[in-house]
């Protein structure tokens, strides 16, 4: 399944302003025909009191990629995506080094995606696995 319709460059997803993913230093690596790849560190922005890779900012590393799958798989003009539901399991700590996630979608719908992420260490190990639904609406929609 190859999901583009509003694809960006790497250069595009990580340059910009101050954000989330930029305080965590989430990159994006690799966009292929059908997932999203990107890394973050597991440094003193993303470890819990324990010295190990905090679970909400493995979250927000599988939120970052599957909602930017999602948002690249829309005709950005008429369409925007936005979060419904994200879960995650925590199968192995990570103490250092990157975590690399991909993300690919499971189902894209017309007014909904479903995408899986996985959450690798270096040694190519499983850290974490999680999955995110998000809600697609027309832009404006929100009213914000």
């Amino acid at each position: 399944m190859r999901p583009w319709r509003s694809l960006r460059t790497l250069e595009e997803l990580n340059g910009g302003r101050t954000t989330l993913v930029t305080t965590l230093g989430i990159r994006f690596t690799e966009i292929g025909p059908d997932f999203v790849r990107g890394t973050m560190p597991v440094d003193e922005r993303t470890i819990q009191p324990y010295g190990l890779l905090h679970g909400g900012a493995s979250v927000a590393l599988a939120e970052t990629l599957g909602s930017t799958g999602a948002a690249m798989s829309v005709d950005a003009a008429e369409y925007q995506v936005v979060g419904q539901e994200i879960n995650a399991n925590h199968v192995r700590a990570a103490s250092g080094g990157l975590v690399t996630g991909t993300a690919k979608p499971v189902h894209i719908g017309g007014r909904t995606h479903v995408w899986s992420i996985e959450i690798v260490n270096e040694a190519a190990k499983l850290v974490c696995i999680s999955r995110i639904t998000m809600a697609v609406i027309r832009r404006g929609a929100l009213g914000t």
